[in-house]
């Protein structure tokens, strides 16, 4: 089994050819909207754990790393109206780089006989839409696919052990169903790929800092999760 650790929404940068698309755009840039924040912090944290490793710290604004080719919000608002030439642009220079790497790893990964265990680090809104979101950690896996389900199962046990005060729970906030990167993973790997998006309360982020309590039961619950 191979641990490979990603990071879709690391960072909230705009290169300087696209920032006159986000003039006064800075508010939501630095919102839950524009980046992950902590989950880069995290993901760093976790990095000595895995055998391979892929972020990207654009912003999802620009172009969102997390979402199937055709979804409706593969672009934002900002970006929605450009040309078929400039989104294509887009797609060619962010988008199928960071996703093709990924793919081709896994592919190699599988083609030698061996398992890969994906783990996609993320972080999500604390109140939405005027919802307060009741847990720290959300496991979200395919519900139908047995290893997922199986592996959620041990990790939860290990960061729920005495003494943790986190709350931590199975497909939510999202749905481990839902367009994203692993759900597109596990269709093009439908054998020995299990993809996990871990999703941590947005919270405990504070400067784009997890607290070292939270990352470090992260990180001995999946070191153990993997013995």
């Amino acid at each position: 089994m191979k641990l490979l650790l990603t990071c879709e929404h690391g960072g909230n940068e705009i290169p300087e050819e696209y920032q006159k698309y986000f003039i006064n755009a800075g508010k939501v840039l630095n919102s839950h909207r524009g980046y992950d924040p902590g989950g880069m912090d995290l993901f760093i944290f976790l990095r000595d754990l895995a055998d391979y490793s892929f972020y990207s710290t654009t912003s999802r604004l620009l172009i969102e790393l997390n979402r199937s080719f055709h979804h409706p919000a593969l672009f934002s608002e900002f970006t929605k109206n450009l040309s078929s030439e400039e989104k294509n642009r887009l797609v060619r220079r962010f988008y199928l780089p960071y996703r093709d790497s990924v793919e081709a790893l896994i592919a190699e990964i599988l083609s030698k006989g061996e398992k890969v265990l994906h783990i996609s680090v993320h972080s999500f809104s604390s109140e939405l839409n005027g919802n307060v979101r009741n847990t720290d950690i959300g496991l979200l896996f395919d519900p139908s696919k047995v290893e997922e389900k199986n592996y959620c199962k041990i990790l939860k046990n290990q960061l729920i052990t005495p003494g943790s005060q986190f709350k931590v729970r199975f497909n939510y906030p999202y749905l481990g169903k839902a367009d994203g990167f692993t759900t597109y993973l596990r269709k093009k790997f439908p054998q020995n790929y299990s993809g996990i998006e871990m999703e941590i309360n947005q919270k405990y982020s504070v400067e784009n800092q997890m607290p070292e309590a939270l990352k470090d039961r992260i990180f001995h619950a999946l070191k153990n999760s993997l013995k």
